[in-house]
């Protein structure tokens, strides 16, 4: 029968081991060293789906829209216009112009498209925002007596006496503000379209807007009264009746405007 040790033989026999070469502890079981080593190998061949996972990359970002050219989009619609119905149809189906999600409506023209002299304003204001026809609040009044002076309407059937009016911006700014250049330029095809189609033979441009969107000059008190060119048409800058309702004073020299657009009309019978 094995006598159990105590602390000091203990001790006496670790120490005899240790001077015998002993480096590590031995079980009261015997240890298979072939299976362990079978088992590291095996740990090391696992699949690698128990590791954890990478997290797989992020899709590259889509490619960014080309830009869209607002006046290249209303020159393809100006140009496959083949009436003034389809050009109106097209400007108003054009969205790419900010002034438009603010404005009431499109406005377009109004008079005789057979007219001999077309007139164009500068851009929409509330009562015209609001009838969708040009120069129809107090400036579109004077503009009817002004042209009745002469002999023209724009309600005449006769085209030897009618006036067709429209605007180079078809929406209403906000506040009655002037188009931005960028605004004007946008919709450009459109008013070029719009006189290759009525085909007038004088063209009017009223006030500063449309001449800086036709002539490429601003300054109307310094263009009235002086013919100039411009699409081919023989053209004739004037103050817009809304300054003539501010400065009374000016409407003399509008009248001499009036009477140089009757001789024109007249030599061109």
């Amino acid at each position: 029968m094995q006598t159990a040790l105590d602390s000091h033989a203990a001790l006496a026999a670790l120490a005899w081991q240790i001077e015998l070469g002993a480096d590590e502890a031995i079980g009261d079981a015997p240890v298979d060293r072939f299976a362990l080593a079978e088992a590291e190998a095996a740990a090391a061949a696992a699949p690698a789906a128990e590791a954890p996972r990478a997290r797989p990359a992020a899709p590259p970002p889509p490619p960014a829209a080309p830009k869209v050219d607002p006046a290249d989009v209303a020159r393809a619609a100006a140009a496959v216009a083949r009436t003034l119905d389809d050009l109106r149809a097209a400007v108003a189906e054009f969205d790419l112009c900010d002034l438009k999600k603010g404005a009431r409506t499109t406005v377009f023209a109004d008079g005789n498209p057979a007219a001999r002299v077309m007139i164009l304003g500068e851009a929409p204001g509330r009562d015209e925002d609001m009838e969708g026809l040009p120069f129809v609040g107090r400036a579109g009044q004077l503009l009817d007596r002004m042209l009745a002076a002469i002999g023209l309407s724009r309600r005449s059937p006769d085209s030897e006496t009618a006036a067709y009016i429209s605007n180079v911006m078809f929406w209403r700014p906000p506040g009655n503000r002037e188009p931005t250049p960028e605004e004007l330029a946008m919709v450009l095809p459109f008013t070029l379209r719009h006189i290759e189609l009525v085909r007038p033979q004088v063209l009017v441009l009223m006030g500063n807007t449309p001449c800086g969107a036709l002539l490429g000059r601003r300054g109307i008190l310094r263009l009235r009264g002086q013919w100039t060119q411009a699409q081919g048409l023989p053209v004739l800058p004037m103050a817009h009746p809304a300054y003539l309702l501010r400065n009374p004073a000016a409407k003399r020299e509008a009248w001499a405007d009036l009477l140089e657009l009757q001789a024109k009309l007249r030599s061109l019978t």
